[in-house]
């Protein structure tokens, strides 16, 4: 009797190939950061992981899903703001799926769809606000769009840790129109820094009239230390006003030496 070795090495070799290709179809690890989404015949039994897990193939089926936090760059929007200023802004979001059940059963694929929300949300929150607000409250419009994202995502098992706003640009005339304002502002501080100024400094000279109104001799004094502060130029021919009261004595003696 003749025993065929060729077709019995092949036999061997396909249970071999089939029972590595069951084992690689059954077999699933999860790392720490993953989860296994299971499904049974359609139906979803429950989530699986970290670690080894084994499924029934054709009978069951696996999604990995990871829960690490994402960064989603959000591509460079047109904005028009609330005081009908168009601008363009591109902005970063972080999120991380916190259900992984919600995330593949609710939504068909969460990460384009949590992109497409986030263009959404900008466009809109932004645009309920000013142009000055963009600029100077960077930090409030972030948690605004933060927590709208957070809001509308969290049906679908996501959590929108942060949102930043990376660059507002603007066009050239408006950043011509914002300088001029800047400029404006500037001289409108500088006259009114100036005003300011003069009307603490009259007021000063106001209390300084009054108390010397009340004693002549501080007024002889100021003279004199007038005299003394103008008088250090020696190159300079100066004529000062004697006041009469200080004259009125001497004269009045000249006059009775003369009778």
């Amino acid at each position: 009797m003749l025993i065929d070795y060729t077709s019995t090495w092949m036999e061997v070799f396909i249970v071999i190939a089939v029972f590595g290709w069951f084992l690689s179809s059954a077999i699933y690890i999860f790392r720490e950061y993953e989860r296994g989404v299971v499904f049974t015949l359609g139906r979803f039994w429950k989530v699986k992981g970290p670690g080894l897990v084994i499924i029934i193939p054709f009978i069951q089926k696996a999604t990995r899903v990871d829960l690490r936090t994402i960064v989603l760059e959000v591509p460079t929007q047109d904005v028009i703001s609330r005081d009908n200023v168009s601008v363009k802004v591109s902005a970063v979001v972080y999120f991380r799926v916190i259900d992984p059940e919600k995330a593949i059963i609710q939504v068909m694929d969460y990460l384009n769809a949590t992109s497409q929300l986030a263009q959404t949300m900008l466009r809109s929150v932004l645009g309920k606000h000013q142009l000055d607000d963009m600029l100077a409250e960077r930090e409030k419009l972030n948690t605004d769009i933060q927590q709208a994202l957070d809001a509308q995502t969290d049906s679908w098992g996501i959590k929108v840790s942060n949102v930043e706003i990376k660059q507002v640009d603007l066009t050239e005339s408006m950043i011509r129109a914002i300088a001029r304002q800047a400029e404006a502002e500037r001289e409108r501080r500088a006259k009114v820094i100036h005003a300011e100024g003069e009307l603490q400094a009259s007021e000063k000279l106001y209390q300084a009239a009054k108390v010397l109104a009340q004693e002549p001799q501080a007024i002889l004094l100021r003279y004199l230390e007038t005299l003394t502060v103008i008088g250090a130029d020696k190159n300079s021919t100066i004529v000062f006003p004697l006041p009469m009261d200080l004259v009125a004595p001497l004269l009045e003696r000249v006059k009775n030496e003369h009778k």
